[in-house]
């Protein structure tokens, strides 16, 4: 399939598809729509950032678009955080617009009488976390039995997640005759158990993440030291152009990180889990529409946050597990753009750092530290310090440059 022009859908559908501009699949769209448009089971792995929403959102919907309208949920989507059920909501209505099919999310930290509202009022489509979807089957407030269509998205994070009880408890609900689609960036033995239970003689597809890496992100790398991390990012947000995803390793680090660039007078906002649901969407809004530039998160944002024309991801912190970075880089480069991203590494993670390049197939650029002011990542109370230099400005920059080492830049034959 090289246009989804190809595909036999149902005229609302493919004016939907037209009108928001979706002319050409990416190569998991390409694979996983046929068979899924023919009833088939499906297993697919591809990293974060490769169209994995339309490639089960088109053919749940033209499945949907076949059968009558009634109030009983036919289609169970679960996804590991609300933010991605939430994304996944907002992608499926733009493609049943005009189609009549009723949508409901359910996820923590949002209204509960909303979403029984939108269950009760004969939601089709229920997109939901498993705990909180676990929740309401306890209290007898879902049912599932009428649900034949099953979407396992982001899998491997679910699991991660501790979700597997939950999801036990909630594939025994629906019928075990089924539609059963899974996607996965990874596809570990927990993933392989997952789909061996629950998954019907599944057609197989894989679109391997290097490769994908490789040829839309740039990936630098610079050896710095911790004090002069927060100068070493100053540096590129005045040096580059375009929007940051910043990554570090805690919520604490990243309410410090932001009130730093805040008070440098970068539009700067934060998603960490210590945020509540709505201050969490409000950032993450305001990222979207440009009101800030900069979004600093822990790894609570390294999945399913889907924003369109992220120009740099910049790992602050380096992630705990290499698939992670997987998940942090795949935030850009999305859909054909190009995209940067920026690791910075302490001398102490070199050994981490290259075994990420191992396990995962890439190969970074590791680049010259640029001139820098003198170090000023290690202060803690950033009030206390500014208010001792007399100013609410960043401090000056000291007219000697720090002097850091740098991994040489060489290419792995």
């Amino acid at each position: 399939m090289q246009h989804f022009s190809e595909l036999n859908l149902c005229p609302a559908l493919r004016h939907n598809l037209e009108k928001n501009e979706f002319v050409t699949p990416t190569p998991v769209q390409a694979q996983a729509i046929p068979p899924l448009l023919e009833g088939r089971d499906v297993v697919a792995t591809a990293q974060t950032g490769t169209g994995k929403t339309l490639a089960f959102s088109i053919p749940v919907i033209e499945a949907l678009a076949a059968v009558p309208r009634t109030k009983s949920i036919k289609v169970l989507i679960l996804s590991p955080t609300r933010e991605l059920a939430i994304q996944i909501d907002e992608a499926f209505r733009q493609l049943i617009e005009g189609m009549k099919i009723r949508t409901a999310v359910v996820v923590g930290g949002m209204s509960e009488n909303n979403q029984l509202r939108d269950i009760q009022n004969g939601a089709e489509v229920v997109i939901a976390t498993p705990g909180r979807l676990c929740d309401y089957i306890d209290r007898r407030l879902v049912d599932l039995s009428t649900a034949a269509t099953v979407v396992l998205d982001e899998a491997d994070r679910m699991l991660d997640m501790g979700f597997l009880p939950s999801l036990r408890i909630i594939l025994d609900k629906v019928p075990r005759k089924r539609h059963t689609m899974l996607f996965s960036a990874t596809m570990e033995q927990s993933v392989a158990g997952l789909v061996a239970s629950y998954v019907n003689d599944p057609v197989r597809i894989a679109v391997e993440a290097s490769a994908q890496t490789a040829s839309q992100i740039d990936l630098y790398c610079f050896e710095v030291a911790q004090a002069s991390k927060f100068d070493l990012l100053e540096h590129l947000l005045r040096q580059e152009q375009g929007s940051f995803l910043v990554f570090v390793s805690t919520k604490e680090g990243a309410d410090r990180l932001t009130k730093f660039l805040h008070r440098g007078r970068h539009k700067v906002t934060s998603i960490h889990g210590d945020r509540s649901q709505k201050e969490r969407n409000d950032a993450l809004q305001g990222f979207k529409d440009g009101k800030y530039r900069v979004l600093v998160a822990t790894d609570v944002a390294a999945r399913g946050i889907h924003v369109d024309d992220i120009a740099h991801v910049v790992n602050y912190d380096l992630p705990q597990e290499p698939e992670n970075f997987v998940h942090r880089v795949g935030r850009t480069g999305r859909a054909g753009a190009r995209g940067a991203s920026w690791t910075f590494v302490t001398p102490l993670e070199r050994s981490d750092v290259r075994n990420y390049e191992r396990s995962l197939g890439i190969q970074m650029q590791y680049r010259e530290m640029p001139a820098l002011p003198r170090p000023i990542g290690l202060i803690e109370d950033i009030d206390a310090f500014l208010a001792s230099m007399g100013t609410n400005e960043p401090p000056a920059a000291a007219p000697k440059p720090t002097t850091t080492r740098s991994f040489s830049s060489r290419r792995r034959r």
